[in-house]
């Protein structure tokens, strides 16, 4: 009777073993297929400026205009969002304003960075820009 008790006992453990396992791996596929899909998934593009020492702040306030006008002007922009930096750190390295841009495509970047009034706006930027840093990326 106890070898009987205790073969299935430990059927029983190893049944259990396999389903939890195939739950494990069944979660771990659907984390990954999350991770790699992102059917959510945007693409950012942020823009950070540094502009020349000197740059007066009209013609700051007219390049900020310039570049908050471009959502209405290209509609492949689905989002944007910009600011100055006031980061406690110190680390920003001369660059003061940061410009937040969301596209649901590369191909909708691929609209934005040629078309017209995004060429214009670098017309009105060149004169006192300093440095520029774009970063690109898919979000998690």
């Amino acid at each position: 009777m106890k070898t009987k008790l205790t073969v299935v006992g430990i059927m029983a453990i190893l049944v259990s073993y396999s389903f939890t396992s195939t739950i494990s791996e069944k979660k771990k596929n659907s984390i990954t297929e999350k991770t790699t899909q992102m059917p959510d998934s945007v693409l950012r593009h942020v823009v950070l400026f540094k502009f020349k020492d000197g740059t007066a702040k009209e013609d700051i306030k007219k390049v900020e205009d310039a570049f908050s006008a471009l959502p209405a002007k290209i509609p492949e922009i689905m989002g944007y969002e910009w600011g100055t930096n006031n980061s406690p750190e110190g680390l920003d390295k001369g660059f003061t304003h940061s410009f937040f841009l969301t596209f649901k495509s590369e191909e909708d970047r691929a609209i934005y960075l040629p078309h017209p009034d995004h060429k214009a706006f670098g017309a009105v930027l060149t004169p006192y820009l300093d440095d520029v840093l774009v970063i690109d990326y898919w979000t998690r």
